[in-house]
């Protein structure tokens, strides 16, 4: 069994949290043995055009490169690092923390956790503002 479809679900979730204004945090963590790349982290950028951007800052062990995207894009290159070499994605939302995981027989699962953040992003809180979501 492959974990894609589990993954696009949790895709689906990310989102729906951004639509409704809860999104918090996203970060790729949890690599497969000791690898340059450390963390890859997805954040909410505000335009001056009143729309928003996704920032993918990927952490590797000695520097940080930041990259703005779709959210589109920036879920397929999220999905390009799973497995290669991150195993799991957390999502944190104001509701709930959805953590995206892939075993050693590559089946991808989803578990629901109470929430860490009491607060979506600051750049969520300004887009729900301004009416953008």
């Amino acid at each position: 069994m492959s974990y894609e479809p589990i993954f696009a679900l949790f895709c689906e979730r990310v989102k729906e949290s951004i639509q409704s204004g809860t999104f918090a945090k996203l970060t790729l963590a949890k690599t497969m043995g000791d690898t340059e790349l450390k963390n890859v982290y997805f954040r909410l950028v505000l335009n001056e055009d009143n729309t928003f951007s996704i920032s993918l800052t990927f952490r590797y062990k000695t520097e940080e490169v930041e990259s703005i995207h779709t959210l589109d894009e920036a879920l397929l290159i999220l999905g390009t690092h799973i497995k290669n070499p991150f195993l799991t994605a957390l999502l944190f939302t104001t509701n709930d923390d959805v953590t995206f995981k892939v075993n050693k027989k590559n089946a991808g699962s989803i578990i629901e956790q109470a929430p860490t953040f009491k607060n979506a992003s600051p750049v969520m809180l300004e887009m729900i503002e301004k009416g953008i979501v």
